[in-house]
């Protein structure tokens, strides 16, 4: 527009630009950009030329370019190129819940510009319906005594089955000769039943408690049923389910919680929501176009675990992306490699302590990785994982390490690592290649042997005035002092001092290296 609004943190001109991906009826309809970590302004950024400035750094990742990036990070880490908020964890949470957002807003109220607040939309939501399916609105209306509930002793009230559908688009209910005639339950009269029926919304927006006990007739859901099960653990669907269905049952909960009948602040503990599997031509799957992709082909040729594994591997569960048939190659070589593997004669060697040590770090190092893609619905980088990992046991083998007690323990956690991913032949290899008990699905997630898994070097970035100067190794268990030590000591660092003395070395858990000049 050639217009600019001013950043009141630092003082920044920003200059403001219309996009049609923006909603009128966002917040005030004007957004801050931030191109380095959301998909679509990443992409309006690179279309228009935009400077893109990463400002949080992923954990374990090469440091962020923005002139390099192929994609937005939309993860969590620490904060960089933020001035005195460098070095400050982010993670996946909203608002107060992330100790990024938490110290801005904290710092904004100190420096009296802004403060944390909690906005609502709520509007008034009509729920009746003019139509035979639904559950029937339980009230009687009588001349005398107007409209009162129908007694408790008589509910639930069910719909009749002779139903006659008319062409004029009413609903059958109000035509029924009889099913609405009933009497009134404050003077026993004459009186009509209420012929509408309730929105859907208004039966799915609480029958995950009704799921919970769905013979118990004494309450709406078993007490003790709720208290073992709820909170739901995860809350699945496509993105208009956070905007419709999620609301409407977050309100009930609410609701049922101020009268006493629920507990705790959520009803969820946690919303993913799944992207979509697009066509070759990058189009919405449909007939017409002809573009669609046939599961049940792939799996007759396939099989139904490489199918699995690929759909998991392809793409982000959040975003989606077109189908490659030919991608899929690469999940069938890594299962077949994985099947030989095991499978394979076994022949013992005599491997070094150094190969044995190398063996364990690597599969305890996967597994925590693969422990947390797991819990963060990361299903793309826990098949990734697996590749990595099974090339580290090829090379393991050739080192000697088959057959031994760390050969062993590797294969159990590898096996109970992909069960998940691919169920069949997992249970295969556990059973019939392993030995082991039926079935690898009812075994305990391994757990992490953090000391196994711990680097004997780490390699950090150095940043002088928030640019990468250097990148240090240092042993694992080195101190801060020792890493600041060597930090000032780098030459490129000396370099890019010029002969200053720094105001603050800043060592962020040890994943990042901040000199301030």
């Amino acid at each position: 527009t050639g217009g600019y609004a001013i950043n009141p943190v630092n003082g920044a001109k920003i200059p403001i630009w219309i996009a049609d991906y923006v909603l009128m009826s966002y917040g005030t309809g004007a957004i801050m950009a931030v191109p380095a970590h959301d998909e679509r302004d990443f992409a309006f950024a690179r279309k228009f030329e935009l400077p893109i400035v990463p400002v949080i750094q992923p954990d374990g990742e090469p440091l962020l370019d923005g002139a390099t990036m192929e994609a937005a990070s939309t993860g969590g880490g620490l904060m960089i190129n933020s001035a005195q908020f460098n070095g400050t964890s982010v993670n996946d949470k909203k608002g107060k819940d992330n100790p990024g957002i938490l110290a801005v807003a904290k710092w904004l109220e100190e420096k009296g510009i802004g403060k944390l607040a909690v906005t609502y939309k709520l509007r008034d939501w009509l729920i009746s319906r003019q139509r035979y399916w639904g559950a029937p609105i339980p009230m009687i209306y009588c001349e005398k005594h107007e409209w009162n509930p129908v007694p408790e002793d008589q509910l639930p009230v069910t719909l009749p089955e002779d139903v006659e559908w008319k062409p004029t688009g009413e609903s059958p209910l109000k035509l029924h000769p009889t099913w609405s005639k009933t009497t009134c339950p404050v003077c026993g009269g004459p009186a009509t039943r209420e012929t509408d029926t309730m929105d859907t919304f208004m039966c799915s927006s609480w029958y995950h408690l009704r799921y919970l006990s769905p013979w118990y007739n004494d309450g709406p859901f078993d007490e003790k049923e709720y208290n073992y099960w709820m909170p739901v653990d995860t809350y699945t669907g496509g993105i208009e389910h956070a905007n419709m269905h999620l609301m409407y049952t977050r309100f009930f909960h609410k609701a049922l919680r101020d009268a006493g009948i629920t507990e705790g602040r959520e009803p969820m503990a946690q919303l993913r929501n799944q992207g979509m599997v697009l066509g070759e031509d990058n189009e919405k799957m449909s007939k017409s176009r002809g573009n669609v992709v046939a599961p049940d082909v792939l799996v007759d040729y396939y099989g139904a675990d490489t199918v699995r594994a690929y759909l998991m591997f392809f793409a982000r569960w959040e975003m989606g992306a077109p189908w490659d048939s030919q991608g899929i190659e690469g999940s069938s070589r890594w299962v077949r490699r994985t099947w030989m593997l095991f499978t394979d004669e076994v022949v013992h060697g005599s491997p070094s302590p150094e190969t044995l040590r190398g063996l364990r770090r690597k599969v305890h190092q996967t597994l925590k990785r693969i422990t947390h893609d797991f819990e963060n619905f990361e299903f793309n980088t826990i098949i990734s994982g697996l590749m990595s990992l099974l090339n580290d046991l090829y090379k393991a083998r050739e080192a000697g390490a088959a057959g031994s007690a760390e050969w062993k323990e590797a294969l159990d956690i590898y096996a109970r690592m992909m069960a998940p991913v691919t169920p069949h032949i997992a249970e295969e290899l556990w059973v019939n290649v392993l030995g082991k008990k039926y079935s690898v699905h009812t075994q305990a997630w391994p757990k992490v042997d953090e000391e196994a898994a711990r680097d004997d070097e780490i390699t950090i970035p150095v940043q002088v005035n928030g640019k990468l100067r250097d990148r240090l190794t240092v042993p694992a268990d080195s101190s801060e002092d020792e890493i600041k030590a060597l930090a000032l000591a780098s030459e490129s660092v000396q370099k890019h001092l010029e002969g200053k003395e720094p105001k603050k070395v800043i060592v962020a858990q040890k994943r990042l290296i901040n000199i301030v000049v």
